[in-house]
């Protein structure tokens, strides 16, 4: 079986006010994994937070770009090209407006959904047809989600007490669906991922 380097990218703001906050979730998710998988130290290139390890044959790249959200094309680009990368081997882990919260959903390209970070890495990479894993944090005034809310305000808000516990209930299928994902399997990936609802 052919061996890849995969990266994985967990798209945040750095300061430690927006730690918690639910445009964060791409660094807490990362954050996640780099524990569950007892990855190497973080360290910081790339204008990131950087580790690695391996999952089965395949090697696996994490970061969390340090550069705000609307620069985090050139970090990832930088790591992307040094470790040869393409962007089938690609996963960005991002919040969603667009999606009511704790809903997931790993989807290959698409629109950037006003997502800044994600436009960064689009133009950077000059392609959006990379993978992406969703996280559902709901949009100000639709389905009864904080009405009248400022959408700057609210997605660097931090999360309350039921969020967090939908984010602690998701991350062991999260993880289940990132490993069949590095393994090979995007399709069995997005099986489960996409198909939970509770």
């Amino acid at each position: 079986m052919e061996r890849h380097d995969y990266l994985i990218v967990g798209l945040g703001n750095p300061d430690e006010q927006y730690l918690s906050t639910r445009h964060n979730l791409g660094f807490l998710i990362v954050d996640h994994l780099i524990r569950h998988w007892a990855a190497t130290l973080p360290q910081e290139k790339w204008q990131s937070r950087y580790c690695s390890t391996r999952i089965g044959e395949n090697r696996v790249h994490l970061l969390q770009p340090l550069t705000y959200m609307n620069r985090s094309g050139k970090a990832v680009d930088e790591c992307r090209l040094f470790f040869k990368v393409t962007p089938d081997y690609l996963l960005v882990i991002h919040d969603d407006l667009d999606m009511r919260p704790g809903r997931i959903k790993l989807v290959k390209g698409g629109g950037t959904g006003g997502h800044n970070g994600l436009r960064s890495i689009v133009e950077s990479l000059g392609t959006p047809d990379f993978y992406r894993l969703k996280f559902g944090i709901g949009r100000p005034g639709q389905g009864g989600v904080h009405r009248d809310f400022p959408v700057d305000r609210y997605v660097l808000s931090a999360m309350d007490d039921d969020e967090r516990t939908t984010l602690e209930r998701r991350l062991s299928p999260l993880t289940e669906g990132v490993e069949l994902f590095l393994k090979g399997d995007p399709a069995r990936a997005m099986s489960l991922l996409n198909a939970l609802k509770d």
